[in-house]
């Protein structure tokens, strides 16, 4: 454990609170989580929220893709605790000014929502946050997008895949690393989704990799709490 690995909890604190909720996301902000992963899509009339599926039909009361309702349309629906469906710079005002990282996923492995590299790198480069936002994305397309809007930025490839020679392909693509389902044995940097098994997270704490993505960021920072208190000892 060389290096202490970030915990960024997936789609807020889903272990507790109602995935990608303000309630989830202001607990875990609270209570000092290293970092928040989420999803991003578009409203009919281009109001990037933040919600996993390109339907609404799992996490609310109501049916149907994101891209057909606008923004007032989708604010009827409700999630399981009783919450709207928050907006992307209602996440951002939640986060404001804490130390927390941002991981936005912007979703368009299915869909590709016209200009939503161009609305969200827009609306992130207006918000008063401390940290740098890594943004990742399961399509190649919407990060070279992304490069050219603005190369600054850190973004990450998101595979299920092995990727040969990482180092490589990372240095060519111009990317800041690899959000991958299982680690590779590559100097790279690597983020790992979603990793909820006690033993899986002790692992890949003491290969150091950058970060891992959990469903619960507290068992997580208990595990590594242990650890460091170990290697201090």
């Amino acid at each position: 454990m060389t290096t202490q690995t970030l915990i960024f909890g997936h789609r807020g604190y889903p272990a507790k609170f109602a995935e990608n909720s303000l309630e989830g996301f202001r607990y875990a902000v609270d209570h000092n989580i290293d970092g928040l992963e989420f999803d991003v899509h578009l409203t009919k009339d281009s109001v990037p929220v933040v919600i996993h599926d390109e339907t609404v039909d799992r996490t609310t009361d109501g049916k149907g893709e994101i891209r057909t309702f606008t923004f007032a349309e989708l604010r009827q629906l409700h999630l399981t605790n009783g919450e709207t469906i928050p907006s992307l710079e209602e996440l951002l005002t939640t986060v404001a000014t804490s130390n927390t990282q941002l991981n936005l996923e912007l979703k368009t492995d299915q869909i590709e929502y016209e200009n939503i590299e161009k609305i969200v790198l827009e609306m992130i480069s207006q918000a008063p946050l401390v940290k740098p936002v890594i943004f990742s994305s399961f399509n190649l397309e919407t990060l070279k997008k992304c490069q050219k809007i603005d190369a600054a930025q850190q973004y990450c490839w998101l595979t299920m895949h092995k990727v040969p020679d990482a180092a490589t392909f990372v240095k060519k693509a111009g990317l800041a690393g690899l959000h991958l389902h299982h680690r590779q044995a590559d100097e790279v940097v690597q983020r790992i989704w979603t990793i909820n098994d006690t033993f899986k997270i002790r692992h890949l704490f003491k290969q150091g990799v950058a970060g891992i993505i959990t469903d619960n960021f507290e068992k997580a920072g208990k595990i590594r709490d242990k650890l460091m208190t170990k290697l201090n000892s």
